[in-house]
Order: C-alpha cells, then structure tokens, then sequence
C-alpha cells in the first residue's frame, strides 16, 4: 500500500536550496497522515547531507548534469515507483512547469500546481491555490495515488539544515523517446543574488522611477539595505529601467515572499498577479487612488525619492542595532 512522501529536492552544484528544506519540513508536518517515511530524490547529485529526510534516492549520470525534461521525467518515475508514495511534493518552477505535467501524464496521476498551503481533511492532503491572478483562492484535492502537488517557494517555513540520510543510488532506464532533446549549452547567469521567484524580500520599481538611473540609484540601493531580491514591473522593463529577468507579474516571475516593497507601481492587474500571494506588501506611491492601496498591508502616500532614501537609513539602522 502506498505511503510517505516523495520531495524533490533542488540544489546548486550540491548546495540544497532553501525549497528543499522548506518541502521537507511541510513533508513532516503531513506523513503522520500518509504514513510511511520522508524520501528526499536529488538529481544530478550523489549526496543528501543537510537534508532532514529519513532516506535519499539519488540519480546521477551525464544525463541530470544540466536539466533535460525526458530524463528528469523518467527519473521522476522511476522515483515514483521505487518509493510507491502516498503523495509527492516538488517546488513549482519553471523546470517543475516542464515536466511535471508530463510525470502526471505518463502514470496517469493528478497533479496541483502552485499551491500555497497543504493540509490534512478527512485523511485526504488538500491544496490551496490561487486562480484568477490571485483574486480567488480554492481548495483542491488529488485523489491518485500518489498524489502530485507543486508548492510556491516561501509558502512555508524553513527548518533548520541537519541530517545526514541514507542514500540510495536509483537507476533510471532512457529510453529514445526521453532524449528527443540536447543540450548544446548552459548558460551561468551574470548576477549572483539570489533568484526571485525563491526571495523572501524583493524591492520593486515602477515607471514612477523614470530611468535606469533612478532605478540604480533609488531600487538598488534600498534593496541592498534590506539585503533584498530586485524586482519590477512591466512598465520600467518595457521603459528599458531594469532587465526582463527583474520582471514581477503575468507576464513575468510569479514570486510569494515574506515582504514585497513596491516604489512607484501603481498595482495594475497584470502586476498583482504575480505578488498578490505576499505576506507584506509595503506600497510607496504617491497618487492616493493607485490601485496597488487596496491591497498593500501598510501604504505611504509620497513621491518614491523622498521616501527610498529615508527608508534605506531606517532599515541599515534597524538591521545594526
């Protein structure tokens, strides 16, 4: 009979992301209710130190150097199989977006996608997600076994690193049909900081900001003081003030941080739709009918060059004392 929980685990280079932990800690919370154990599988890499999993299933070859989505299908598969899970749980990404779908496709499983919460009723492991670019919010229950959720990053808290589990090499078999594609070439990004769509503070920037100047000189800054991710809107993209990689919203990066500070964005639906889930939102703008008020947790009424500045000396104090 299935039971435990399945986590995928992503890590850079061996260095297990945050995700990884904040999965297996919500993992925790459930398996009393699937039974079983944690299983922690980690692609492309051979260990699982640091990883509060009770097992590890780890799948290495030329084949999970770099993504591939036949080979992390299958190997997702094969990692279904060998544990027989009650439920599995992956962050929802733009890898996850991929082939996650194909996973739930070729075993003939349910899959729910960029789920903010998880729960137990009635012996069942239900979701909760948004719809309509975040302005409703439904509950939704797979009933395949397993089960099949993705989970936004920040949707949980993070448990401490710690553990050193048991690792098990898994074979995976490629077949042709999983190779239909090849990797010429990847790509390092240029930044360092971390990605947006894993940050737990991001400062974003509007048209308000009226350069890439003002962007470097107003977003930058403050969101050094906070040691914040830098996001923007489509406006300040478009305007060339900040690059499509800092792109918040419907047709950027969906991002569900602790805190979201948005400078000069006047809170157009297609930008909600991308921060809606936030846990804070702290507005600065300084047209009082900005639609970004009526949904901002706390709002300043102000011109952003006025207010940026005088935040980042706030924070830099708070942060020393």
């Amino acid at each position: 009979m299935s039971s435990g929980i399945l986590v995928l685990c992503d890590h850079d280079g061996g260095a297990f992301k945050s995700t990884a932990l904040e999965l297996i800690g919500k993992a925790r919370e459930l398996v009393p209710a699937t039974g079983g154990t944690i299983t922690a599988l980690v692609l492309g890499h051979v260990g699982g130190d640091g990883l509060p999993a009770d097992q590890v299933l780890a799948v290495t070859g030329p084949e999970f150097g770099t993504y591939d989505t036949g080979a992390w299908t299958a190997a997702m598969a094969a990692a279904i199989a060998k544990a027989d899970p009650a439920l599995v749980l992956a962050t929802a990404s733009v890898l996850t977006k991929d082939f996650m779908p194909r996973v739930a496709a070729r075993l003939g499983l349910g899959l729910a996608t960029e789920v903010v919460g998880l729960e137990v009723r009635d012996g069942a492991v239900v979701g909760r997600r948004p719809v309509y670019a975040g302005k409703a919010i439904f509950d939704v229950t797979v009933t395949s076994v397993p089960a099949l959720f993705t989970v936004r990053p920040n949707s949980f808290p993070v448990p401490a690193a710690g553990g050193s589990p048991p690792v098990t090499a898994l074979d995976v078999a490629i077949g042709p049909n999983d190779r239909l594609t090849r990797v010429v070439e990847t790509l390092a990004p240029q930044n360092t900081t971390v990605d947006l769509t894993e940050a737990s503070v991001i400062v974003s920037g509007g048209r308000a900001v009226k350069s890439a100047e003002g962007f470097d000189t107003l977003i930058r800054p403050l969101a050094a003081a906070f040691g914040a991710a830098v996001g923007s809107s489509r406006a300040s993209v478009d305007a060339g003030y900040a690059p499509q990689s800092e792109q918040v919203g419907q047709t950027g990066k969906t991002v569900n941080p602790s805190l979201y500070v948005a400078m000069g964005i006047s809170g157009a639906i297609q930008h909600l739709a991308g921060m809606r889930t936030s846990k804070v939102i702290v507005a600065v703008n300084k047209d009082p009918e900005a639609p970004i008020f009526q949904f901002a947790t706390y709002g300043i009424v102000d011109d952003i060059f006025t207010i940026g500045p005088l935040l980042a000396e706030e924070v830099k104090a708070a942060l020393a004392r």
